[in-house]
């Protein structure tokens, strides 16, 4: 049987079944409880120290959204990362970012344009810690900023819709540390042609960039498939 290595954070401000919620979907985003991995909520119960109320109210919220996978007389799983799924997901966020970077080309303010550079820098510390989940997060941040730059607020809360989904896969993206110096080149030239406020070759490589992401997502999934 898994050992789950679940901390459950109190919020006096959130009902508990929030609370639970919350734990597992991280767990779930992080890694932490992988693709397939089943969802006991005895074993799960006595994890987090709570009853099966909250833990099964949890799992049906993570069900809706599609986080897990209800499976008939086996009960709940972690959805398992597709194919179809990873493409559908990364063809909205790269023409999310296309037209994110490309506003951001024209509205970017020169105190704006120094924190992206500081975020492609933090990016870099990041991946020499070799810390994954700093590596995401530095990576979140450089997006993040460019998306703020556009500034165009409709546009910011349909990436923050999205961003759960892609953060796992961005994190699958990551695990392979071969692809890590790919991700700093290709930061660079997203920065570099901002810095010139080149829209056209701004919106080429940053659709690279998601394109990259979702091969090497899709290869990873196929060479796990195969070990």
């Amino acid at each position: 049987m898994q050992d789950y290595k679940l901390e459950l954070r109190l919020d006096e401000y959130l009902p508990l079944r929030d609370v639970v919620f919350n734990t597992l979907r991280q767990a779930i985003l992080t890694g932490e409880l992988k693709p397939g991995e089943r969802l006991m909520e005895i074993h799960l119960a006595n994890r987090l120290g709570v009853s099966r109320t909250p833990i099964r109210e949890a799992i049906r919220m993570l069900e809706l959204e599609g986080l897990v996978t209800m499976i008939p007389r086996k009960g709940a799983e972690v959805s398992r990362i597709s194919r179809q799924d990873i493409s559908d997901v990364l063809e909205v966020r790269g023409s999310l970012d296309t037209l994110a970077v490309e506003l951001a080309c024209k509205r970017i303010t020169e105190e704006e344009l120094e924190e992206l550079k500081e975020a492609s820098e933090n990016f870099k510390t990041a991946v020499r810690t070799g810390d994954l989940t700093d590596v995401a997060q530095a990576d979140v941040a450089f997006h993040d900023r460019i998306v703020a730059s556009s500034k165009n607020k409709r546009l910011v809360q349909m990436v923050n819709n999205l961003a759960e989904r892609v953060y796992r896969y961005r994190l699958e993206y990551i695990k392979g540390t071969k692809n890590h110096d790919n991700l700093i080149r290709e930061h660079e030239q997203i920065l570099h042609y901002i810095t010139q406020r080149d829209a056209a070759h701004a919106k080429e490589a940053i659709l690279l960039h998601v394109n990259n992401q979702e091969k090497a997502i899709i290869s990873q999934l196929c060479e796990d498939k195969t070990t």
